[in-house]
Formats: C-alpha cells, sequence, structure tokens
C-alpha cells in the first residue's frame, strides 16, 4: 500500500513515494514548466507505471490542478507535517518557495498552531533571488563566497525586485563591492522573514528547519541565522518536505 505525495510548485514539481512502513520508496523533482497540471499528471502516471499507489495527494500552489489526486491540502500543512515527520521535536518551519514565504509555529504533534506569509510581494522568495542573480550573473555557490568576503553592512531598501536591481546597478557605479552589495541583498530577505517569525511568536532557542528549494543556498541560511540570532538546520529532504507530508498524510488516511 504505498502512498504519492506531489507538491505542483511554481518553479519545480516534486514527489516522494512511501510505503507501508513509511519509508520513502522514490522521490523526483523537475521544473513544473508552463503547464502544472500537465508536468503534475506527467509525474503521477510515471510513478503509477512502477508502484501500485493507494493514495495521491497534492499540495503546493498547483495544488487544485491535479484533478487525479484523491486529495489536496496547503503546503502551510505539508511542510509542517514533513518537518514533523522527520524531526518531531521541531517547532519552527521557514520556508521559501519560488512566489512566498512562510514561518510555521507546530504543535508537538506536528499541527499547525500559528503561521505567517508573505504572498502579496516577490521580495523574500526564490524568484526574487534567482531573478537577481540572472542579472548579476552571479551563482548560488558564489553568494555564499561574496557574504562570507563582505567587510562592510550595505543596506538594500528596496523590497521591489526591479527597484533592487536599480538599487544595485546605483551601488556599483558608486564603487561599492559585490561582496558588500549581496550580503546586503540577502540580509534583507532575512530581515524580511525575521518579521514573518516574529509574527508566529517563536524564539531564537526553537528547533528551526528551512524548507523550500531556497534552503538549497547556504548563503540564506547563514544571513538568517545571523538576522535571527538562532540555529537553522537544512534537511536533505527540505525541498521535498511538501511532497514527503502529502505522502505522510495520505499514508495516514489509507
Amino acid at each position: 500500500m504505498l502512498t504519492l505525495g506531489i507538491d505542483i510548485g511554481s518553479t519545480t514539481s516534486k514527489v516522494v513515494v512511501l510505503d507501508a512502513v513509511g519509508e520513502v520508496v522514490e522521490s523526483k523533482i523537475i521544473p513544473t514548466g508552463a503547464s502544472p497540471a500537465s508536468t503534475g499528471e506527467a509525474l503521477i502516471a510515471e510513478f503509477s507505471g512502477k508502484h501500485s499507489i493507494a493514495k495521491v495527494y497534492s499540495t503546493g500552489y498547483g495544488r487544485s490542478l491535479i484533478a487525479c489526486a484523491d486529495k489536496s491540502l496547503t503546503e502551510i500543512t505539508c511542510h509542517a507535517v514533513g518537518v514533523n515527520y522527520l524531526h518531531p521535536t521541531a517547532i519552527g518551519v521557514i520556508d521559501i518557495g519560488g512566489q512566498d514565504s512562510k514561518a510555521i509555529h507546530l504543535a508537538p504533534d506536528g499541527s499547525v498552531l500559528d503561521f505567517a506569509m508573505n504572498d502579496k510581494c516577490a521580495a523574500g522568495t526564490g524568484s526574487f533571488l534567482d531573478n537577481i542573480a540572472r542579472k548579476f550573473d552571479i551563482s548560488y555557490p558564489a553568494m555564499l563566497e561574496y557574504y562570507e568576503h563582505s567587510d562592510k553592512r550595505v543596506n538594500i531598501n528596496s523590497t521591489c525586485v526591479v527597484f533592487a536591481e536599480s538599487e544595485i546597478i546605483g551601488l556599483l557605479a558608486n564603487g561599492e563591492s559585490m561582496e558588500n552589495i549581496f550580503k546586503g541583498v540577502l540580509r534583507a530577505i532575512a530581515m524580511r522573514i525575521n518579521r514573518l517569525y516574529s509574527q508566529v511568536k517563536l524564539s531564537a532557542s526553537t528547533e528551526i528547519y528551512f524548507t523550500g528549494g531556497v534552503a538549497q543556498n547556504a548563503a540564506i541560511q547563514k544571513a538568517l541565522c545571523e538576522e535571527l540570532k538562532a540555529d537553522i538546520t537544512v534537511d536533505p529532504y527540505a525541498q521535498l518536505m511538501g511532497a514527503l507530508g502529502a505522502a505522510v498524510l495520505a499514508r495516514r488516511d489509507l
């Protein structure tokens, strides 16, 4: 009796398959592309062809587009359940996806006590970071190098990616180093996340897990640790956490 969780994100789509004892049988991450529904249906067909799937639960921004799913769930619920499944003592979750950012306060059983979400502006999300990286031809590993070699804090005040680009160009024209500028960009994102985190009344001593695709960026993790003055852990399943949570909930409903 296998269950499948599928997370249709704005940038990538993720699948996790669990077996009868709750072990991960297989997982996959692919670009979502222009048609989230087609991508999701193709992924489910691929895994259904290899495994006998008893239930399919969907999550992510495109969850409602997956017609063959038995149930759709919010990514907040699924990330909370996924983190709790792997780390039962976790209390805090920071999830940064392509289009939104979230801070989640967990109950001991993995249910959501409170959450705060930034979904009205791209600033502080994966798309914001990707746009800046492409514009200035900076890779994620290079961001960490820049962050660690910065010798001055530069404030990036703009929260819109277009204005942030203009602000960065202006700083470069004034002779500011790329190291200092990118540390400023990363700290600006971390400050926005910290405001979300403060809204859900979590302390720095909380056991915090960082999920979503942006969790793969070590520079953002470092900026968050410094801004929140807390230890923030990135699990190997960070990008798959929503799909994992969906698969776990499907298994519980068998």
